[in-house]
Parts: C-alpha cells; structure tokens; sequence
C-alpha cells in the first residue's frame, strides 16, 4: 500500500514564501519534534538568529534524516555518516542568496551562503541544517574578523558549571584591557563569549589575542584554566581554545540547535545568570518564550549600536609574554599548513627531543 506523502508547507518568511517540504518528518524523535517544529523555531527567533549570521559566510550544519540514534556525522575520510557539513552554497538555491568568497589554509577557495534575510535561514532549514557555523567577517570584508570568539571547553572530569566558574573571571580580564564581552551556551557542555572588536585586525592577530588572554587567565587560574592544545596534557581543567580564532575555524551561532537528544540551543546569557543556568533549560521548545521575554540578548554584537573594541592592549600583553616570558605562538590544528613561528606540531608523549631532554 503506498504512503501518503505529507503536502509541504509554505511560510510566510517576511515577505518570502519559503516552502518546507515533509513538514511532519520527526527531526528529535526523543521529543517528537519535527522539521516543521524547528522551522517555527527559527521564525520564533528570526531577529536573533539573523543578527547572529548576517552577511557572514555560513557552513552549515545538515541533518537531513533528523538525529537519530547511531545517526553520525561525515568525515574528511569517511564520506558515509547520516549529517555533514555544507561549506558550498548548495545547488539550487534561490536568485535571493548570497554568497562570500573565503579562502581555506589549503588555498582553496569557496563561496559559502552568507545570509542577509530570514527566509535564507529558512530555506536552509528546509534542507535540514540545525547548526549555523558563522565566520568571524562580514561578506564585504572576509580577511578581517570583526569578533574574538573565546571557547571555554571543558574537559574530562569537568563540565558547564566548571566553565561557568570560569567565566566571571574572563569577563574581568576583558574589562582590564577595555573589552566587553557576551556570553551564551554552546548548547552543550561548553559556554562561549564573543566580544565585537573593530575589522581592522588580520586573523593571526585576533589568535595572537586570544592565546594572550587565554595564558593570562591561566596564570591567575592555574588550577581550573589550561592552554594546553595537547589532551594528553590539559588534565581535569576548563581549556581555552584558541584556535576557534583560526582561519576557518567557526563555533555555533546563537540560537542554533544542537545535534543532541534534548534539542538544545545556544542560548544568549545575561551576565548575572551564567553561574545558575545549565545548558538543557534551553531547547527548540522553551527558548521562544524566552526570547519573547528577554529579547536578543546577542544584540551588543550585531544591533546598529554595537561596539567595536580594540584588541591592541591584548596585542601587547602577547608581546609581554614573548619578551618577558620566552613564549610565542602555539600548535595550530593539524590540517594547517606550517606557520610562521609556530611551534612543533607533535604530541608530547611522542616527541623523541622532549624525552631526550627529560
């Protein structure tokens, strides 16, 4: 007997239709939702989400089949998984997208969807993406970030409450060299904090920023703070990542959903509830209300009046530590080509030198 298949849906994505295809294929089926139901998430957030991805080229995140038990995601060397990341803008796409041209550490090159209205968000929903992973540019500009992005990622033995500790202390570091930041969830373990800074800088020297930033928190916090980039090296602490500040790196944009079970989303914090809040009291189901209450609380970073600081005092601390201390740059991940001044690339428990020496 054949299945009736379910009639789209057409939403009215201000002023755009925006057709959302098998609008009752379950997406999170440990919560029954459907694409339908995370359309109408995005449409409840649409001024946030916008404000987070605006003229930024976007890879997105795509969970065609929803997430599903086992469901897994492609790898550079396994092609097969059930989710995958776009970079391209995908074939077919309406005469109303638009593109940025950005360059990979391999050279190459891609135009990736850099949205500039809320049906784009919806159209990629529609194709099934749930993560929207944002560059730190704007598409009139994609070699000058205009954001340092700080991940606090806990490691084994730690969590979000351990991130959440940390955060106030980040927040003073800022405030030391003249910086505001605003904090938000990964929307799983994790918590970010974004800070707007004016696109006069190049990428090295928004990493350079952040990995001076990240050292100084470190030696306040020696005991919760690693920059470690090896694992086998960080132990039970809260690592900065300072490569989320390298070229091609992104981290999820507020109000993003997030491939988990709970469907939760990154959530924009205020400042004074980032040490009560855990990362499931915001998912598909309670941020609109949310949102609805406290309104785009990311606005600092993309609203007409937001700030742009400069990272130069961050910059000089970086020289600090190299003049004062002997220590310049870190590992970069390993698909990057060498870097100018970076050191060895290779794991310590593997290093013939550093076991010679010891």
């Amino acid at each position: 007997m054949a299945t009736t298949k379910t009639p789209a849906v057409e939403l009215d994505v201000r002023g755009r239709t925006v057709r959302i295809t098998s609008p009752d294929r379950v997406v999170f089926p440990q919560r029954g939702l459907t694409k339908l139901d995370v359309a109408e998430y995005f449409l409840a957030v649409g001024d946030g989400i916008l404000g987070a991805l605006a003229d930024r080229p976007t890879t997105l995140e795509r969970w065609p089949k929803g997430v599903f038990e086992g469901a897994r995601m492609s790898t550079r060397s396994d092609s097969t998984g059930d989710a995958f990341y776009q970079k391209r803008v995908p074939q077919g796409a309406p005469d109303y997208i638009r593109t940025a041209r950005i360059a990979f550490p391999s050279g190459r090159t891609a135009d990736e969807i850099a949205p500039t209205e809320l049906a784009v968000v919806l159209w990629c929903v529609n194709m099934g993406t749930l993560t929207f992973h944002p560059w730190p540019v704007r598409r009139d500009d994609v070699e000058s970030p205009d954001q340092l992005r700080i991940d606090l990622d806990p490691q084994p033995g730690t969590d979000f409450a351990d991130a959440a500790w940390v955060a106030p202390h980040v927040r003073e570091l800022l405030h030391e060299h003249g910086l505001q930041g605003t904090p938000k969830t990964s929307g799983g373990r994790g918590l970010h904090i974004f800070v707007p800074i004016e696109p006069r800088w190049t990428f090295t020297q928004a990493r350079r920023a952040t990995i001076a930033l990240g050292r100084e928190l470190e030696r306040r916090l020696p005991d919760r703070v690693t920059m470690k980039w090896w694992k086998e090296e960080r132990g039970q602490k809260i690592f900065v990542d300072y490569n989320q500040m390298a070229r091609d790196r992104t981290i999820a944009s507020a109000y993003s959903v997030r491939p988990n079970p709970r469907a939760t989303v990154s959530a924009p914090l205020r400042w004074e509830e980032v040490g009560d809040v855990h990362p499931d009291d915001f998912d598909v189901t309670t941020m609109p209300a949310r949102f609805a209450e406290v309104g785009d609380l990311f606005a600092p970073l993309s609203g007409p009046d937001a700030a742009a600081y400069s990272i130069r005092s961050l910059l000089d601390l970086a020289d600090q530590d190299e003049r004062d201390h002997g220590i310049g740059d870190l590992p970069y991940p390993p698909e990057y080509p060498k870097m100018p001044g970076e050191p060895k690339r290779v794991q310590p428990s593997k290093d013939r030198d550093r076991r010679t020496e010891a």
